[in-house]
């Protein structure tokens, strides 16, 4: 992407989006690494389905219309967190990203009547309807990937305008608190193998400290078998001897 691109989607220049000072809290960053690799998933599946085949044809439709839900559940999230923190404070800055889930609720619409047809179409009309699938489903999230840069950089500079780091982890606690068990697992599963062994082990030690022992063990138990064993060695160090 080119730097007048950059420009253009931010509305500033990398200059002013670039953080020379200490780190601040960062809400879309570990979330966004999460959604950029499912998304990948889904978009290389849906790529490759074999119409021929009934169950992997049916099973891929499935995670289509699993990532419709889970992209519902995304917007309506930041919608009653992070835009309402935005307009609690700095009224109209969230328009631009506000807009963006209104045309993202359109297009996940027009994504699952997509879906709905090719589930019974007839076998001599599938390979034209899993292609046009395909096709927007790559559109749909090229329009996230430059959608989740927005709120990355322009969106998330107003947060730390008008927010402390104390204030913000609040609104993320209150947003994660808000989750689903589903929602959980989900997050979970995509966003362990997606951000950094740093991101990793601070996440790690955050649920260590507000859970239960039990319970954390079965974290740890899913994160081995989610990580590459580079990665969960990494994060056993970081975390101390009584993970391995």
């Amino acid at each position: 992407m080119s730097q007048a691109r950059v420009e253009a989607l931010t509305g500033t220049t990398p200059a002013e989006t670039h953080e020379s000072a200490a780190p601040r809290a960062d809400i879309y960053g570990p979330i966004h690494k999460a959604l950029r690799r499912y998304f990948g998933h889904v978009m290389l599946a849906t790529g490759s389905v074999d119409v021929h085949d009934d169950a992997e044809l049916q099973a891929t439709c499935a995670l289509v219309e699993e990532m419709l839900g889970v992209l519902r559940g995304h917007l309506r999230h930041e919608n009653d967190f992070l835009h309402a923190a935005v307009e609690a404070r700095a009224p109209g800055s969230s328009a631009r990203t506000a807009a963006d889930h209104k045309e993202h609720e359109e297009a996940i619409a027009a994504l699952a009547s997509d879906v709905a047809i090719l589930r019974t179409a007839l076998p001599a009309t599938r390979q034209r309807l899993a292609d046009r699938l395909y096709r927007h489903v790559a559109l749909f999230v090229a329009e996230n990937l430059e959608h989740m840069h927005v709120e990355e950089t322009a969106l998330t500079q107003q947060l730390w305008a008008s927010y402390s780091d104390a204030e913000l982890h609040a609104i993320h606690d209150a947003l994660v608190a808000s989750l689903a068990p589903a929602e959980h697992e989900w997050t979970l599963r995509w966003m362990l193998p997606s951000i950094n062994a740093s991101e990793r082990a601070g996440m790690l030690m955050g649920m260590r400290a507000g859970m239960p022992a039990d319970a954390f063990a079965g974290v740890l138990q899913a994160a081995r078998g989610l990580l590459e064993p580079r990665d969960w060695d990494k994060l056993a160090k970081a975390l101390g001897s009584a993970t391995h």
